[in-house]
């Protein structure tokens, strides 16, 4: 853990005292060589399920992939987005660079928790950088507002869970994660302890979020800079679902009754957002949305509690948060240059940017699950589970699965193919830099294909 924590919190001093000619080639340099070394993560050698480095911050085959993906992801946000900061002052950039290697540090610690308090410390702590890019580097005016809903949705949902922990603390003694899995299952009945089970879950499912308290994502990414979009869309949705299932394993009694609501709601909600996606004019807009139905289909894995809805949810995890963040890249690239997000302004980009083209289509594949990419087998051991616990649920996600596919191959026709207008013919092409990008973005995804048992969880 340590290996990878030190030389992160040592990119601060780097990041301050490097020449300016040299500092983004530098960050990058060092964030690419820091998420080579989380690699070693994979390699799972431990029986025992925890491999710790002290106390407080250890790994499991849970929080490894997450692990890796957080570090994966600081060299891509880096690469995304020099072209937007350097035009301005040095101070600003260095400040910039520090946010996101700080978003880094924080979630490794989230991530590598045992205590669950430290865990939650940290999933708050993120909220800090996250807030000051979108609020600072965002795009349009509306970026204020946007901090705003971002801020109040996560701080209402994770009061409860303090609260939550602060009682589980003194029914049991311990908020380890090592000891809590060996301790006495709680007998849970009354009312208070139904509202204490919604106190633990609502923080982790507005983060990720849920149909229904979901209104501050699309709010956030469409205002956030790209490497905003990219962290919010690749890692921290993915906390919530990660803090769901360390908190699931604890709440089981009352889980069996409680769920339905929130099953309902998720399985609802993959439909509802699909059906705004087929609408959507705005490019990030439509990412963000499907980001949400992706997200309902993990908590309805993670709610039915069984093995293969956990490594679904895991695996489909790890596979959107690869694939939403190329989106957002592919997006950013095409605002860029056209300075519009409306697809309508930006068409038949094929003829302009060939090799762009069969980027987007090999991200959108991905994104509406095409076999044999790591989307489909997470979406499909998803479905499985919702059948067998119940076969009605098989309408729901079929029908979700549809209009993914729509709005994806929607997604592609109307920016990729089409007449191209006159006002876009001399945009400049695209830079090494970026086909770099995108490459580091699809290649995990297709290379996850041969061994897809790294991001199966406990399950393996």
């Amino acid at each position: 853990m340590l290996k990878v924590l030190i030389p992160t919190i040592m990119m601060f001093p780097v990041i301050w005292l490097t020449s300016p000619k040299w500092l983004w080639t530098t960050a990058a340099m060092q964030s690419l060589l820091i998420a080579f070394v989380s690699l070693m993560w994979l390699n799972w050698t431990s029986e025992a399920g925890w491999t710790s480095s002290n106390t407080y911050l250890a790994t499991d085959p849970l929080s490894a992939p997450l692990l890796v993906l957080s570090c994966w992801l600081l060299p891509l946000m880096i690469l995304a987005s020099q072209n937007h900061i350097n035009p301005e002052p040095i101070n600003r950039q260095r400040s910039y660079i520090m946010l996101l290697t700080s978003l880094q540090a924080f979630l490794i610690m989230a991530f590598g928790a045992t205590e669950i308090i430290l865990f939650y410390i940290m999933f708050e702590t993120t909220l800090i950088p996250t807030l000051i890019i979108i609020t600072r580097w965002g795009n349009q005016a509306e970026r204020l507002n946007a901090g705003t809903y971002f801020l109040f949705y996560t701080l209402a949902g994770s009061l409860p869970l303090l609260v939550a922990l602060l009682l589980l603390q003194q029914s049991t003694g311990t908020l380890s994660m090592l000891a809590l899995q060996y301790s006495q299952p709680m007998q849970l009945g009354s009312w208070g302890h139904m509202i204490w089970w919604a106190g633990c879950l609502i923080a982790f499912l507005v983060k990720m979020p849920l149909y229904g308290v979901h209104l501050w994502l699309p709010k956030a990414h469409v205002e956030a800079p790209v490497a905003g979009s990219m962290v919010l869309a690749a890692v921290l949705l993915k906390l919530g679902g990660y803090g769901m299932m360390r908190m699931m394993v604890i709440l089981d009694p009352l889980s069996k009754e409680l769920a339905y609501p929130f099953i309902i709601l998720a399985l609802w909600g993959v439909i509802m957002t699909g059906s705004i996606c087929l609408r959507q004019t705005d490019l990030k807009s439509l990412i963000a949305y499907s980001s949400v139905g992706h997200m309902g289909l993990v908590a309805g894995g993670i709610l039915i509690q069984t093995p293969w809805g956990f490594s679904g949810a895991i695996v489909l995890m790890i596979a959107h948060g690869l694939v939403s963040s190329a989106l957002f890249c592919l997006a950013n690239t095409a605002y860029e240059r056209t300075h519009s997000r409306t697809m309508v302004l930006a068409r038949g980009l094929q003829v302009i940017f060939p090799l762009a083209a069969v980027w987007w289509f090999i991200a959108n594949l991905a994104n509406l699950a095409l076999p044999p990419l790591p989307n489909l087998m997470g979406e499909l051991m998803i479905i499985t589970t919702l059948f067998g616990w119940s076969p009605w649920t098989i309408m729901l996600t079929g029908l979700g699965t549809l209009i993914t596919a729509s709005y994806s191959l929607y997604m592609f026709l109307m920016s990729q193919r089409g007449p191209t207008p006159n006002h876009i013919v001399g945009l400049q092409p695209f830079h090494t830099r970026e086909h770099l990008l995108v490459t580091l973005h699809l290649a995990p995804i297709i290379l996850l294909v041969a061994k897809p048992e790294l991001m199966w969880g406990w399950c393996y």
